[in-house]
């Protein structure tokens, strides 16, 4: 099919016009685009005659035969020229011939286009490029250059043909491709809707087809996203609406525009309200409706209605010419002038702007005056709307909103397009009909405008009373009512009594209140348990055992110095048992010849005075490996032993415990910087309700977990600013500044395209795309299992990772998903298979997630009541249990034996032979005690 410049410039507007101007259907039922063709035709005929008149009669030329070559011409002006050129078709309003300068330069054509308004749309600048286009094809040589001539003044405007060139064919293609098609493409309801002759017909399709176009606030990328999940009418939107929970820190910031919620509130055909919608007017409502003339921005009516009801007032300021635009405005200042306190009150930004301009024009109000504070503080309703109330309309608009309560009206059709066209039919024939339609359309707007005013006052106000939901035709959107999907649902009834009968069914209702009453269930009050006594003598004494050798210099032959002593309550651990003992611990101390240091008496027993060191190690086993909330540990204690502990000394044992490891956790991380491989992730953490983060460093061996204020990476870009290995992380992008190879977890990226396939089904382009990853990987990973994490099998894979690019990268994804699909592997190509190259290197995350898991599960134990330093402190102990465990140490046995270095300690217990082996009874001091020492 032929591609004509008519064609071209429905396409410019709407696919589907285009499709039916193709099928030669006539549209009907729309004046305004009727009056646009009437305009445009007009403005071109004066055009032309104007243009006429400068040119000799034997230099210009009206509508030439196909025929003639244009290269051979010696007209200077061609008018209503139509050339064709490989299936393209272009009737051009003029074309204007430039002799040749000289000898081998060829005469230079210059296509003039004539539109009828003063501002230009971009696809105005395409129809002419399209012009050039054809024209150069016949030409044999490009056209760069062309003239559209607009507006009241005939304004000229030059455009560069060349610069559009690429986009006119790029929509040719498209056009060849629609109109090669036999079926119509899908049907989409867009802003150029209004001012098309076939508005009417689309408006009864999408109806019918319960389209999601039918939403005016849905953007096309919206629409599409909808559409890939295989939702494609409003109905099946309205289903979707799920409220969220809003963050604490969100909570007083505007919630977000849902159009599910929309389609939910047409469905039902009931106003849902999101939050605290408010609306004060305290003072006179004046509503206030302007109708202007955008093209030429020009105001030339101003409707105000002052009041509620039947005593509001009218008053509709009409400007014949331009000059009274400013008589208008002070007659409107001069009205506002006699209201008391009066809140100007409009819908959207039309009004918001008018009211800028006028005062730039024509001067504002008096500083501090009631008209200044009128016209600075005005009230746009549709801001109270948005996001808030969501009525049973198509779209936010006024004639929509007022619509759902009613309200109709006079003339049929009328909209501001229209209202456009009666008056540019006025300026012409000064017919009062004209003006009569637009003062009646412009009352209306007024009225309809106090009328949806009222009753966003009035939901606002039974919100603010907490009545949201006192009308049936009104919903809470995100009331617990809503929200709750329990079957445990609360019991409500309008039968009088049956709430009261539920309320006395209820299991403890019935066992305090009924039970006792009828004498079947007494209830005894608990028996107090006695304190145990703790006893004063002391139930066993330990000689610590302690070498002679100065710690600090290491010098051999020291002098003994005064036995110590430390009498401490204490747990001993048998092989199958706890004992609660007062246990002496009897040191021997020595001062070292050389440099005089004092010692013998073990650091512990100097952070921790009343208490021994194997209470401590139990007690930070329970909380950071098993998670025991540290409150519910002092009950156990208190309980089952008979201590009389108190929640703060047990938060100053773990100050002292954190303390004491503080140099294990700084040997944990020095280890990780100075090794092969870290995994790296961060979670998020709760201190006294601010929000922090944790962040998660591990190898295979070692974890570390540091506490920040943000998410920002600088932190963990400090701390391995010297780490040369290889990083696994997943895709934060706070990771990519560190300079070292990356490997990215391929589980993430695996569940994030898991998630893009199932939310669009039908979108077999990313499906394939996915799917050639997923053998890939698959592939790798079957090699993974069979010979481990070794380079030298590994290696043969690269081959196909190249394959697997080079195919995404000829592949032609036209899907939004597909492209962001494919941009991401192209983005991360030289992080994602990174440990093809390398031994030992895994490809996924899955260290640092186990190590997250552990922060979890402590983290709801701690449930943000802690302080900064106190999470710290627990990360402190986290970080040194966590290393135990993938060492394969037994955390509770490295707390007791007191020991710094947990590889240390690790190959001690290697080398140390098992108790079984030894000829020591089970249960004796020696194996209680792990740091050493004889019972006495």
């Amino acid at each position: 099919m032929t591609i004509t410049s008519h064609l071209f410039e429905a396409y410019l507007k709407c696919p589907m016009k285009c499709w039916l101007r193709s099928q030669g259907e006539l549209g009907e039922g729309n004046g305004y685009a009727a009056w646009t063709q009437s305009q445009n035709e007009i403005y071109r005929s004066e055009g032309i005659r104007r243009l006429i008149e400068g040119v000799p009669q034997n230099e210009r030329i009206i509508a030439p035969p196909v025929s003639d070559s244009p290269r051979s011409a010696k007209w200077r002006l061609a008018v209503d020229l139509l050339t064709q050129a490989q299936s393209l078709e272009s009737r051009m309003h003029a074309v204007e011939r430039v002799p040749s300068e000289g000898r081998g330069k060829p005469a230079q054509f210059i296509p003039i286009h004539f539109v009828f308004t003063n501002k230009l749309a971009k696809d105005a600048k395409l129809l002419l490029a399209f012009d050039a286009l054809v024209f150069s094809k016949v030409l044999g040589r490009e056209v760069c250059l062309a003239r559209i001539i607009h507006g009241d003044d005939h304004a000229t405007l030059k455009v560069k043909t060349s610069g559009l060139m690429g986009e006119v064919r790029n929509r040719v293609e498209k056009m060849r491709a629609l109109l090669s098609n036999s079926s119509p493409p899908d049907l989409v309801l867009n802003r150029h809707c209004a001012e098309c002759e076939f508005q009417a017909r689309c408006r009864q399709k999408a109806m019918e087809k319960d389209d999601l176009s039918l939403l005016a606030n849905m953007t096309e990328k919206e629409r599409k996203k909808y559409h890939g999940k295989g939702i494609f009418t409003v109905t099946q939107l309205s289903y979707t609406f799920r409220p969220r929970r809003r963050p604490r820190r969100m909570r007083d910031k505007r919630e977000r525009y849902h159009h599910s919620l929309k389609a939910l509130a047409i469905r039902e055909k009931k106003i849902h309200i999101v939050g605290s919608p408010e609306l004060k007017i305290e003072g006179t409502p004046v509503y206030l409706d302007v109708e202007g003339l955008p093209d030429r921005d020009f105001y030339y009516l101003i409707g105000l209605r002052i009041g509620n009801g039947e005593s509001a007032v009218q008053h509709s300021l009409w400007a014949d010419t331009v000059e009274d635009e400013g008589k208008i405005w002070r007659e409107f200042l001069g009205i506002l002038e006699t209201v008391e306190k009066a809140v100007l009150i409009h819908y959207g930004s039309y009004e918001t702007t008018f009211l800028k301009r006028m005062c730039e024009r024509h001067g504002g109000p008096p500083e501090g005056s009631t008209m200044a504070v009128a016209v600075q503080s005005g009230v746009n309703l549709l801001s109270h709307i948005f996001a808030q109330i969501y009525f049973a309309g198509f779209s936010n608009g006024l004639k929509d909103t007022a619509g759902t309560f009613g309200f109709k009206w006079i003339e049929t059709g009328s909209s501001g397009l229209n209202a456009i066209a009666w008056r540019y039919q006025w300026e012409k024939l000064h017919e009062a009909v004209f003006k009569e339609r637009l003062t009646t359309y412009n009352s209306q707007d007024c009225e309809a405008l106090s009328l949806v005013a009222e009753a966003v006052r009035q939901l606002a106000a039974r919100v603010e009373d907490g009545n949201g939901t006192g009308k049936p035709s009104v919903v809470r959107a995100d009331a617990d009512e809503f929200t709750k999907r329990s079957k445990w649902r609360r019991f409500a009834s309008s039968v009088s009594g049956f709430e009261y009968i539920n309320s006395a069914a209820h299991w403890g209702y019935q066992r305090n209140r009924i039970y006792v009453r009828s004498g079947e269930l007494k209830l005894k009050p608990k028996k107090r348990l006695p304190r145990k006594k703790f006893f004063s003598r002391v139930e066993q004494v330990v000689l610590w055992e302690r070498s002679c050798v100065c710690p600090k210099c290491n010098r051999r032959y020291c002098l003994k110095c005064a036995a110590r002593s430390r009498t401490v309550q204490d747990i001993l651990f048998g092989h199958h048992s706890l004992k609660r003992r007062l246990v002496r611990y009897v040191f021997q101390t020595y001062r070292c010849r050389g440099c005089g240091t004092i010692f013998g008496l073990p650091e512990r027993f100097q952070l921790c005075r009343r208490y021994g060191w194997n209470l401590v190690a139990y007690f930070f086993y329970q909380v950071a490996e098993l998670c025991v909330p540290q409150l519910v540990v002092v009950h156990s204690f208190n309980r089952l032993f008979g201590f009389e502990l108190n929640r703060s000394t047990m938060n100053n044992l773990k100050i002292r415990a954190a303390q004491y490891y503080a140099a294990t956790r700084q040997e944990i991380l020095e280890r990780l910087v100075r090794g092969d491989l870290i995994h790296a992730d961060e979670t998020r953490a709760n201190i006294k309700g601010k929000s922090a983060f944790v962040w998660v460093l591990t190898s295979f061996r070692e974890v570390v977990y540091i506490l920040s204020d943000s998410r920002e990476g600088e932190i963990v870009q400090k701390l391995l600013a010297d780490f040369k290995g290889v990083l696994v992380s997943d895709f934060y992008t706070a990771y990519d500044s560190i300079n070292c190879p990356q490997q990215k977890c391929l589980i993430h990226l695996m569940r994030d395209l898991n998630d893009d396939v199932l939310n669009n089904p039908f979108d077999e382009q990313l499906k394939q795309m996915v799917t050639a990853f997923g053998d890939l990987l698959k592939s790798v990973v079957e090699t993974v299992d069979r010979y481990g994490l070794k380079n030298h099998f590994l290696r043969k894979h690269l081959r196909h990772v190249e394959r697997f690019y080079r195919e995404i990268g000829e592949g032609d994804y036209q899907s939004e998903a597909g492209l962001k699909c494919k941009d991401r592997f192209e983005r991360n190509r030289d992080t994602l298979f990174t440990f093809l190259n390398y031994d030992g290197v895994p490809w996924n995350n899955n260290n640092a997630e186990h190590a997250v898991k552990a922060f979890a599960r402590l983290r709801d134990v701690i449930a943000g009541t802690s302080t900064e330093q106190g999470v710290k402190e627990y990360l402190t102990l986290l970080s040194v249990c966590q290393t135990c465990k993938y060492m394969g140490v037994d955390f509770l046995d490295f707390l007791r034996s007191g020991e710094k270095d947990i590889h240390a300690f690790a190959e001690s217990r290697r080398r140390r032979k098992r108790p079984s082996q030894t000829s020591q009874p089970p249960g004796s001091q020696a194996d209680a005690i792990p740091g050493g020492g004889s019972q006495l």
